[in-house]
């Protein structure tokens, strides 16, 4: 039987129908594999970039040990901040933050801790109560031992355990400290904001400036937070200047009190590292086939504890972060390191 022409046409347009989804099927797989491979390809990057890290914050804690136990031959300056390490892999860019830059969350007085909140950007009032509710978390209870406080049956069965903090985290707990308060947040910049712009910078928290492991009597100069500074009593115009003086050189044991003693600055609530314990924070960048520097960051951190002679171990890892957070911009490796760093 002869085939018509409708029928040849009718047949013409369901092949090129089918063309037509085949293609689009074609075009949606080959999507989806360059999207799985592009995944891949940046899971396996962010892998590498953690052990890259994971290496910076190893060779800095040897260095670290090393410029202790031999200080005629330190590899690391006293009162340095941050190192940077070029590896053939990558850079790494690790930062030292002594838990002396913090005030010990246990013993930091109340007046202190006041202060310390409205500096952390808290209205006078609200910062009143919360330092209430620190206080009365960490003081022993009359009249019970400091072990419970009297269940009331019409209250919350999560009881203060009126005792000190065991970790820094356990602050979440206490009544009216919220996620921004503890963490940090970002607020926007005034010059920014007049000008119509979108601009933000980061507030620290309460994570930034209190610790288990502070200080209860002076601060490391060259990393407390400015609303440490100002916890501790210090002016404005002493913060500003010292925040100012430490972006471009840390203090010295000896600078402290030739330079800020001269200025009128009290000094004796400042002091240069101390303790035995620092958090090592490195953030590390693949380098790329042609030279330059990934975008890709990957940012791990460590506390770690620097025992005395006679331990097993001279170092201690106290904590891990396998995920952390630095607010600051990773240097240029094309201009040159500050003249603390290798």
């Amino acid at each position: 039987m002869a085939i018509t022409k409708d029928r040849k046409g009718s047949a013409l347009l369901t092949v090129m129908w089918l063309s037509a989804a085949l293609a689009a099927i074609g075009f949606s797989l080959a999507g989806t594999v360059r999207g799985e491979t592009e995944r891949t390809s940046t899971e396996l990057d962010g892998l590498r970039s953690y052990y890259l890290a994971c290496g910076g914050i190893e060779r800095a804690t040897l260095e670290l040990l090393w410029s202790v136990t031999t200080p005629a031959a330190r590899l690391i300056p006293r009162g340095s901040t941050a190192v940077n390490y070029q590896f053939d892999t990558g850079a790494v860019h690790v930062e030292f933050l002594p838990e002396a830059g913090k005030l010990d969350v246990n013993r930091v007085p109340a007046v202190e801790l006041d202060r310390l909140l409205v500096a952390l950007g808290l209205d006078p009032l609200r910062a009143e109560e919360l330092t209430m509710n620190i206080v009365e978390w960490r003081q022993p209870a009359s009249g019970n031992g400091g072990l419970a406080v009297p269940i009331d049956p019409l209250a919350s069965s999560f009881q203060i355990p009126h005792t000190s903090f065991q970790g820094i985290e356990e602050m979440l707990a206490v009544k009216g400290v919220t996620p921004e308060i503890f963490f940090g947040s970002y607020v926007p910049v005034p010059v920014y904001a007049a000008m119509g712009g979108p601009r933000l910078e980061a507030r620290p928290g309460l994570v930034d400036c209190l610790s288990v492991f502070g200080s209860a009597t002076s601060v490391d100069v060259n990393t407390a937070q400015p609303a440490v500074l100002a916890a501790i009593g210090l002016p404005p115009d002493a913060i500003n200047l010292i925040v100012q003086r430490r972006r471009f050189q840390p203090f010295t044991p000896g600078e402290i009190g030739s330079v800020l003693a001269a200025t009128g600055i009290r000094t004796d609530r400042l002091r240069v590292e101390g303790n035995s314990i620092l958090t090592l924070r490195a953030t590390a960048r693949l380098r790329l086939p042609d030279g330059h520097l990934s975008d890709l960051r990957r940012t791990t951190a460590a506390m770690v504890k620097f025992m005395p002679s006679g331990y097993d171990s001279p170092i201690h890892i106290l904590r891990w972060y396998d995920t952390a957070f630095a607010d600051d911009a990773f240097p240029d490796p094309a201009l040159p390191p500050p003249n603390w760093n290798n």
